[in-house]
C-alpha cells in the first residue's frame, strides 16, 4: 500500500516517520511532524489530523505494511491497530527529512544565540554583544572541543603537597554545538557557562538589581553556618562566616546604595543571577522571614 500524494509518489520531505523497534523488527507510521509534537503535548487529539495513513508499516518508503502476525508478536494479541499506532505515536522516535531537520536545527540555534546574547555583556563596558559576535564565539568553542589541545605534562611533584595529590581541577564546561533533542533554554544556559569559563571573548553575566531589606537587630548576628552556595565576591569565604550584614554584602557584585531607616536596613545593588536563590534562602533563614528581597531589574546592561 502506497501513501497517496498529489504526484502519486512518496515525498519524504512532506512526511515524518515515527518508528519503534520491537521483536527484532522496525515498525513505522507516517505522519506530520508538527502534528506529532502537538499530539504529545495534548494539543491535537484527532488521529486523522496526525496520520497520513492509519496503518503500521515495516517500511513506509516502500509501502510495506506490517502483518497482523508481526504486530501480535511485537505488541501483543489483544491490541488493535489503532492502539498500536497510538503506542508508536507516543513512544516512538521521530524521524524527519534532512531538509526539515536542518531547518529545525537552524531555528534552535537562532533561539539559543538570542538567549545567550540577551544574558551576557562585556564586563568592562557592560554593553551587550550582537548575536553575530556570540555566534562566532560559540563556533570557536565548538572548534576547540572538536580539536582539543594536548595538555603539557606537569613536572614531577607538581600539584602535590607532602607527596599527596590534591586532586584534579574541576573540568570546565565544554560547548560542542546546538542539538535539536534538548530544549533551547537549557542549551543556552550551558553555552553561557562555557563562554564565561573559557572567555573566547570577554563576557560576564548580566546582573540582577535587587533591593534587600532586613531588620537592624539581625545585621550584627554572627552567621552560625555558611550559606549553601558560597558568594562569588572576593573574600566571600571569610565574610560568609562573619555577620549577617557582611554575608549579604558579600553577595553583591556592586553596592549602589545603603540606608538605615528606623529599625530597618536597606541595600540596593547588583547580584549574579546564580547567587539569587542562595541569597534569598540565607536572608529568609537568618531573619526568620522578616527580611525581604525585591527584584528591581532582571538584567542590568550599559543603558541601565
Amino acid at each position: 500500500m502506497l501513501i497517496q500524494q498529489p504526484s502519486n509518489q512518496i515525498k519524504l520531505t512532506n512526511v515524518s516517520l515515527v518508528r519503534v523497534r520491537k521483536a527484532k523488527k522496525r515498525f513505522e507510521i507516517a505522519c506530520y511532524k508538527n502534528k506529532v509534537l502537538e499530539w504529545r503535548k495534548k494539543i491535537e487529539t484527532s488521529l486523522d489530523n496526525v496520520l497520513q495513513v492509519e496503518e503500521v508499516f515495516l517500511n513506509v518508503s516502500k509501502g510495506q505494511l506490517a502483518s497482523r502476525a508481526d504486530l501480535d508478536k511485537a505488541f501483543g494479541k489483544n491490541k488493535t491497530t489503532k492502539e498500536i499506532i497510538i503506542d508508536i505515536l507516543e513512544h516512538g522516535e521521530i524521524q524527519v527529512a534532512e531538509k526539515e531537520r536542518n531547518a529545525e536545527l537552524e531555528r534552535t540555534r537562532n533561539e539559543v544565540i538570542d538567549i545567550v546574547a540577551g544574558r551576557l555583556v562585556d564586563p568592562k563596558t557592560k554593553r551587550v554583544y550582537t548575536t553575530g559576535m556570540i555566534e562566532k564565539a560559540l563556533d570557536q568553542l565548538s572548534a576547540q572541543s572538536a580539536n582539543p589541545q594536548p595538555q603539557a605534562e606537569k613536572p614531577e611533584g607538581a600539584g602535590t603537597e607532602n607527596g599527596e595529590d590534591k586532586g584534579k581541577a574541576k573540568e570546565l564546561p565544554k560547548w560542542t554545538g546546538v542539538v535539536t533533542s534538548k530544549p533551547a533554554k537549557s542549551q543556552a544556559l550551558h553555552a553561557i557557562k562555557a563562554l564565561v569559563a573559557h572567555q573566547p571573548i570577554p563576557v560576564a553575566r548580566m546582573q540582577m538589581r535587587l533591593r534587600i531589606t532586613c531588620p537592624t537587630s539581625v545585621l550584627k548576628q554572627a552567621v552560625k553556618s555558611a550559606p549553601k552556595t558560597q558568594p562569588s565576591a572576593a573574600g566571600s569565604e571569610e565574610k560568609s562566616h562573619g555577620t549577617v550584614k557582611d554575608t549579604i554584602l558579600s553577595y553583591m557584585a556592586t553596592t549602589e546604595k545603603q540606608d538605615m531607616t528606623g529599625s530597618e536596613w536597606e541595600v540596593i545593588g547588583l547580584v549574579e543571577p546564580g547567587a539569587f536563590k542562595a541569597l534569598n534562602e540565607f536572608i529568609e533563614g537568618q531573619s526568620k522571614g522578616r527580611g525581604a528581597i525585591e527584584v528591581l531589574d532582571m538584567a542590568v546592561g550599559a543603558d541601565d
